[in-house]
């Protein structure tokens, strides 16, 4: 944002500081200054020059020869503007001047065989604006020879101010002065508002009505009668010009003006031209058209918030007024609109018709919802006094839910602690006053402070140290020469997860890395999604439930380019709303989880001389999720549990188990899953939540005495209704054994129509082993025969081979 340093000494008195130190100052504490125009000496070398003759180029059609006059002398100049006259004043640059545009010096030439010794100046060499449809013409009342400094008032300093987005406040004059204030110890002066109202009542003239109070909180309204349109008086044109701002008419130079100063954005309506003389702020209801100012027609979302009145849209809220409503020259009428609304509503608006201005550029990061009252007024009275307008009594000032100022706890110890130097309670509070922000001491040298509704980035108690350290001034840190650090052994949590990308990489797998950001029903697929507050398009409105969608679409993206053998991994953070929440409030309503997924699609081995092709199946994928397991040292922990009824993504699946909690999922992906992504091969793909394998406590591997005595193995066969899971026959077969049964393991799982309709056969091997002596043939078999008993009662399946 461009700042005047002349409009700066309106409101605080920077005369005895140098620019050089309110430069260093201003950006020390947060408003980095990135560029200083001193007006003074740009423009040195320019002067008021005098046409005393104008004749044409006796070489060239479109070119004058013209003496100039200096006042110390007359010089022959060439000059190709049109509107170059004899007896006109003018901006002249002499020989040796640097021309703003472009910062080049000006040196004596021939053109077309004739001397020129200066240049007569437009506008855009002078970077005053961009015309350059002529030369600038001056009051013939200035003496020639005057400097331009002196003659159009450039004796300002103009700084290029990098507002951050979190500084809304700093996005004008009164909030880069209130800093200023609170750094040199400054009083700081708010403008003062003469109302000088009639006898009309505000409420006879116009009326408001909110019908979309979330986007639209608050909007306050006065109206001026009987203006006179005309230009603007010299000291508005310079304020306004000196920032970049182009003159328009005196209504609308008004309202520019007090946004640079408040930071407020304004409009000034025609009041003759809202049908009913009313004012209704809604959201549009489907997708329609609006003709803006700048005569372009636009399309609206529906959901767009508009001004209109009783018949149709004026204005689109915060971003631009429309043609329809705009002030003209015959304008007698004027109705101000001074308002706050939704920061994100106007961001969306913003961005999805590709239209930043001013007003919206402020709107997006949040004005100040308790200033738009005093906004109005200050329009109002300088509109009654330029324009010759009458201001209507009373306002309107539509505000259903006032939003309260924040209150925060500050600890005076803890802010010496954290600053590492120390600072008075008395400079504390004279730091705080000077924001603006209300004070008040409590006990145990603590401070109850009062945050202005204009620091929306003021939310607990550190925010508050921040600006006692940047004020106070971050050279006051101490220089520390010597630290200490602990030489204990520090816990590095990307260790693991680089090693799993290695390990990855080694087994052939390409990493892959995806938008965390997906659109709605993609999102909604896999989880319970997290919808974002300020989305930047609908393709990125909710964080992504599971890392699956997006690996489909780099997989349909890869088999659109060719490339049809793919064996992926990618390791990426999901978020998940809780079960019990519908919407989000804070970080607590959410979880997020770390998860890693294993991608196999299209051929394993292509056919060769020696070999035939051989296409990825569910043991590839088995295979690769085990190696992963046994490189973290978690394969001896999880249980895995097999399934062949499909669920909505997978046709059959495999999970991995600790205890009894599901740590990962994966399988065939169903083809009707596939098609949505236009995927045409079969895709295999596993999902761990990683989050979850890093809380699991891993066994370091140890030496164990080899076994002296001989194992005893004992298989046996079932068959059992379909429903029942493997998991529950051995954890039931451990549970009802004796301690002589070491392990149990399934080595076979069969299904054909002899063994009947939603019937399995499941055979088991038992081994049985003691550390300390050799089993008998008797004790193994009277265990054996026991569990086949329970084994069959329990879960009514019948032994094979019986």
């Amino acid at each position: 944002m461009k700042v005047s340093l002349n409009w700066l000494n309106d409101y605080v008195d920077l005369k005895d500081i140098s620019t050089g130190e309110i430069v260093d100052s201003l950006t020390m504490s947060g408003l980095e200054v990135e560029d200083v125009v001193d007006q003074k000496e740009m423009y040195k070398n320019f002067i008021v020059g005098f046409v005393e003759k104008k004749e044409k180029h006796p070489n060239a059609d479109r070119l004058s020869v013209c003496i100039v006059a200096t006042g110390k002398e007359s010089v022959s100049v060439i000059c190709g503007a049109r509107n170059v006259e004899r007896g006109q004043k003018v901006v002249f640059a002499p020989v040796g001047t640097i021309i703003p545009k472009g910062n080049v010096e000006l040196k004596k030439a021939k053109i077309r065989g004739v001397e020129s010794s200066g240049m007569i100046c437009a506008e855009d060499e002078l970077l005053l604006s961009e015309d350059h449809s002529g030369i600038m013409v001056l009051d013939p009342k200035l003496k020639e020879g005057t400097p331009i400094v002196d003659a159009l008032n450039l004796d300002d300093v103009l700084m290029e101010i990098a507002i951050t987005p979190n500084r809304p406040d700093a996005l004008s004059h009164l909030g880069v002065a209130r800093d200023l204030s609170a750094i040199f110890k400054k009083d700081l002066h708010l403008p003062k508002i003469n109302l000088k109202e009639s006898n009309i009542d505000i409420n006879d003239t116009a009326s408001i009505e909110i019908a979309d109070e979330k986007n639209c909180p608050r909007y306050s309204s006065l109206v001026v009668l009987d203006v006179k349109v005309d230009d603007s008086p010299d000291w508005l044109k310079n304020k306004i010009s000196s920032i970049g701002l182009r003159p328009i008419n005196n209504i609308v130079d008004i309202t520019n003006y007090v946004m640079y100063e408040t930071g407020q954005p304004l409009h000034a309506f025609d009041l003759d031209r809202l049908n009913g003389k009313k004012i209704i702020v809604k959201s549009t209801k489907r997708k329609s058209e609006f003709t803006t100012l700048d005569s372009k027609e636009r399309e609206l979302l529906r959901d767009t918030l508009m001004i209109c009145d009783a018949e149709k849209d004026v204005a689109i809220a915060g971003v631009m007024g429309g043609e329809n409503s705009e002030i003209y020259y015959d304008t007698k009428n004027v109705l101000i609109e001074s308002a706050y609304f939704d920061p994100s509503s106007i961001r969306k608006t913003s961005k999805y018709m590709q239209l930043s201005t001013d007003a919206s550029y402020r709107f997006e990061r949040g004005t100040d919802p308790n200033n738009t009252l005093f906004a109005a007024e200050r329009t109002a009275a300088l509109i009654g006094e330029i324009a010759d307008g009458k201001i209507a009594k009373g306002s309107i000032d539509v505000y259903p839910k006032m939003i309260e100022e924040r209150i925060v706890k500050f600890r005076l110890r803890r802010l010496n602690k954290i600053l590492g130097f120390n600072v008075s309670a008395e400079d504390s509070i004279q730091i705080f006053e000077k924001l603006g922000f209300g004070v008040k001491q409590l006990a145990n040298e603590e401070l109850k402070v009062t945050v202005p509704t204009y620091r929306p980035d003021i939310e607990q108690e550190v925010d508050l140290i921040e600006e006692i350290a940047r004020i106070s001034g971050y050279h006051n840190v101490p220089t520390i020469p010597r630290i200490s650090i602990t030489l204990d052994t520090k816990h590095d949590e990307t260790v693991l997860t680089n090693n799993v990308r290695d390990f990855s990489n080694a087994l052939g797998l390409s990493e892959i890395i995806n938008n965390p950001l997906q659109p709605e029903l993609l999102a909604k697929s896999t989880g319970d999604a997290v919808k974002l507050s300020n989305p930047l398009s609908m393709d990125m409105a909710y964080l992504r439930t599971s890392l699956l969608p997006g690996a489909l679409s780099v997989v349909a993206r890869n088999l659109n380019r060719g490339e049809k053998n793919l064996s992926l991994f990618e390791i990426g953070n999901v978020f998940n709303l809780k079960e019990d929440k519908s919407d989000i409030n804070s970080f607590d309503d959410f979880d997020e989880e770390e998860k890693i997924i294993f991608i196999l699609s299209g051929k394993k081995v292509e056919r060769d001389w020696f070999s035939d092709t051989k296409e990825y199946d569910f043991y590839d994928l088995k295979g690769i999720v085990n190696s992963f397991l046994s490189k973290i040292s978690l394969d001896n922990l999880l249980n895995d549990s097999y399934y062949s009824i499909y669920n909505n993504i997978y046709e059959f699946y495999l999970t991995k188990n600790f205890k009894d909690r599901e740590v990962g999922l994966g399988g065939k992906i169903r083809s009707d899953v596939l098609k949505k992504f236009d995927i045409e091969q079969n895709v295999y793909c596993f999902e761990f939540n990683f989050s979850e394998l890093k809380q699991i406590p891993v066994i370091q591997n140890k030496y164990s005495e080899p076994l002296k005595y001989p194992k005893v193995f004992r298989d046996f066969a079932f068959v059992f209704d379909k429903t029942v899971l493997f998991d529950d026959v051995r954890n039931f077969i451990q549970v009802k054994s004796s301690k002589l049964l070491k392990n149990v393991n399934v080595f076979d799982i069969f299904e054909s129509k002899e063994l009947g309709q939603n019937k399995r056969s499941m055979a088991f091997e038992l081994e049985y082993f003691d550390m300390d002596r050799t089993l008998t043939e008797e004790e193994v078999e009277k265990d054996f025969e026991k569990l086949i008993k329970l084994v069959s009662k329990q879960f009514n399946a019948k032994l094979r081979g019986n």
